[in-house]
């Protein structure tokens, strides 16, 4: 960006969410009507951010304290010279000859910042962090990068899932708010597309400069492993580095939009084809999130009736901290953007059945929808909406087998797409990790709840229609947040788009299967019913 704009800095994730919270109150609070349900529903949505800042400074990577660094350093140079033990304390003067008394002098005072080296510096998280001072024989020692604040990185975890539980209480007690007035945004239809598209190019451009760490990369080349049976190396946490889903999908590493590290010219042979992965992540995450911002704006238009609405959710979604954070995630954006399309296509149901069948092959989760969806169209449509679903997986289970080396890794893929396992404990991630002091063990009762929860959507609410199937697969997508091992509370896009939908959204009582679907496989056009003659 900097090459476009003059003297462009990203900003970061703490000033974005400042601002754009002020400006999410500015545009869609009802100043005239304070205690509406609409804006307490805003400052749930705003209430996820500082959980998402505590995370991201928890993990930001720093500089590891300079005397350790130091010492762990001339233990090395003592291994490597083989001499038995190092000196760790701060370098003298040189004594005196023989002759003289010997004498020790203060200890010498390091070179000033500016002065104390001429090797290009590094940046991290935007600010410059100078190279190690060295001597012309000396070889450059590696900076030690270590997590900033885990307590801080725990906290917000906490955080979000305090605000998040509140949020899905919200959703699942949608379906009994039936007065739904219509409140909408305090700008004008086409300040809000100006907003969004602005908004838009710039979280573009954040992922199209973001950069992959070397630790993103350890999933990706651990899926590959998987896919043509190589013998994993010593460190590799194998290819459910995100937990189950597709394995082509981990090909693909993660894309950081709020760390900025400079980059050599020129990239040694061996890590061309993980430039390929990046280039290909960032081309899937942009796809991925324009599809969303255009799957809220095709609901507001065709389910909504009005295109305002649509715009405005989708104004109000770029603004989220999140979707600053977290934009360049293909796990998170790709099976949020097969949701809202899935919503978009709820009268054709072949397609909806696609579309759920897609997302629940690449990340798994959507597999708890099923009973909600089928409940919704066991009227009339659930035939075709379940060989919609089954004809994906289908294609998706062709897929592996070609991909795949031999049998052995034919299964070991089939058993990670669908999550055929018991439910793990080693290699957890986020809030699960054991280095946060949580046993795993207790992800088992709060999978049995949701396991409870999301059976029990099949039974009620009743009749469903379309404002329900929207709450309530966000409160699903929501749900498995809790217990999600590989960073659950951080799949934002899962939810999101949909739970802002059903906020906005007006009264859907009667878009119901039986009302809106046809009888055939194909849609056909309702005939006019015949007229009355008055004079008869």
């Amino acid at each position: 960006m900097s090459e476009l704009l003059f003297d462009f800095h990203a900003v970061h994730p703490s000033t974005w969410a400042y601002l754009a919270s002020l400006l999410a109150i500015a545009l869609f609070f009802k100043f005239s009507r304070i205690w509406s349900l609409r804006n307490v529903d805003l400052l749930l949505i705003i209430a996820l951010a500082p959980g998402l800042l505590m995370v991201n400074y928890g993990r930001e990577p720093r500089q590891a304290d300079s005397a350790t660094q130091a010492t762990g350093n001339r233990a090395d140079d003592a291994k490597k010279s083989g001499k038995p033990g190092s000196d760790a304390r701060t370098p003298l003067a040189p004594a005196k000859d023989k002759g003289d008394d010997i004498q020790r002098s203060a200890p010498i005072p390091p070179p000033p910042r500016e002065l104390a080296t001429d090797e290009p510096s590094s940046r991290v998280n935007g600010h410059a962090v100078p190279a190690a001072t060295k001597s012309p024989g000396d070889t450059p020692a590696p900076v030690a990068m270590v997590k900033r604040s885990p307590g801080m990185e725990l906290a917000g975890f906490i955080w979000l899932f305090s605000a998040g539980g509140l949020l899905l209480l919200r959703l699942l007690l949608d379906p009994t708010m039936v007065r739904r007035p219509l409140l909408e945004p305090n700008l004008s239809a086409g300040g809000l597309i100006f907003l969004g598209c602005s908004v838009l190019v710039f979280l573009i451009a954040n992922v199209a400069v973001g950069i992959v760490s070397p630790d993103e990369l350890v999933g990706p080349r651990g899926a590959e492993q998987l896919m043509s049976r190589a013998e994993p190396g010593d460190t590799s946490p194998g290819p459910n580095d995100g937990g189950p889903g597709l394995s082509l999908l981990y090909l693909l590493p993660r894309v950081t939009t709020v760390v900025f590290v400079d980059r050599d010219e020129e990239l040694p042979h061996e890590k061309r084809i993980d430039l390929m992965r990046e280039l290909a992540a960032k081309m899937v995450s942009i796809a991925a999130q324009l599809a969303i911002v255009a799957g809220i704006i095709v609901i507001g238009y065709w389910h909504f009736d009005n295109i305002k609405t649509g715009v405005g959710v989708a104004a109000l979604y770029l603004l989220l901290p999140y979707s600053s954070l977290m934009s360049g995630h293909a796990e998170h954006v790709v099976p949020g953007a097969l949701l809202v399309w899935g919503v978009a296509f709820y009268r054709r149901p072949i397609v909806a059945g696609i579309l759920l069948g897609l997302a629940m092959g690449i990340s798994y989760y959507p597999l708890f929808l099923l009973p909600l969806w089928i409940s919704f169209y066991w009227e009339r449509g659930v035939v075709r909406f379940l060989c919609g679903v089954v004809g994906i997986l289908l294609v998706l289970t062709t897929v592996l087998y070609f991909t795949s080396a031999d049998w052995t890794t034919f299964g070991t893929q089939m058993q990670q797409m669908l999550g055929f396992w018991w439910p793990k404990s080693e290699g957890l991630k986020g809030v699960w990790d054991k280095d946060f002091g949580w046993d795993p063990v207790y992800r088992i009762p709060i999978l049995t709840a949701f396991v409870a929860l999301a059976t029990s959507l099949a039974l009620w609410p009743t009749p469903k229609n379309l404002g329900t199937l929207m709450s309530c697969t966000a409160a699903v997508m929501l749900g498995t947040q809790f217990w999600h091992g590989f960073g659950g509370g951080l799949y934002g896009a899962w939810y999101l788009p949909l739970g802002l939908l059903t906020i906005f959204r007006p009264n859907l009582e009667d878009r119901v299967a039986l009302a809106v679907l046809g009888e055939g496989w194909f849609p056909r056009r309702r005939e006019p019913l015949p007229t009355i003659d008055q004079d008869a």
